[in-house]
């Protein structure tokens, strides 16, 4: 006869998915009382805890109430809305541009600093030797 611990509830999960989700349900605070009240209880228990919730980075997440950030946000004026999108479009692709800009100076001088190196080299092996 197996255990209620080793018995997956109705909704395949076991008490300790349940117990994890009721605690993300009530947010950061539960958890930290949770782990309080395991040091009273008994220290292990709430070291146990602590340990989870750092390795788990619950204590770490931040609270997402929406999918979209506040610049994807509706303000329910479609002239608005439009006017913003075709502006955030302009900057992306105004940084794309900067971004790549950016990348041939960058390629340009690491070019400039070998065509540097390679002629210091060249010069040196042209030189006689004092042996």
């Amino acid at each position: 006869m197996q255990s209620q611990m080793m018995v997956p509830s109705a909704t395949g999960q076991g008490w300790f998915a349940r117990a994890e989700a009721f605690l993300d349900r009530k947010g950061k605070g539960a958890w930290i009382a949770a782990m309080v009240f395991g040091f009273i209880l008994f220290w292990p228990v709430g070291l146990a805890l602590l340990f989870y919730m750092i390795w788990s980075k619950n204590m770490f997440k931040t609270c997402k109430k929406s999918h979209h950030s506040p610049m994807q946000a509706s303000t329910g004026n479609r002239a608005f809305d439009t006017y913003k999108e075709d502006t955030l479009k302009r900057l992306e692709d105004e940084q794309r541009a900067f971004e790549g800009f950016l990348e041939r100076l960058r390629e340009a001088k690491d070019k400039t600093e070998f065509d540097a190196f390679m002629a210091e080299r060249d010069k040196k092996g042209a030189a006689p030797s004092a042996e």
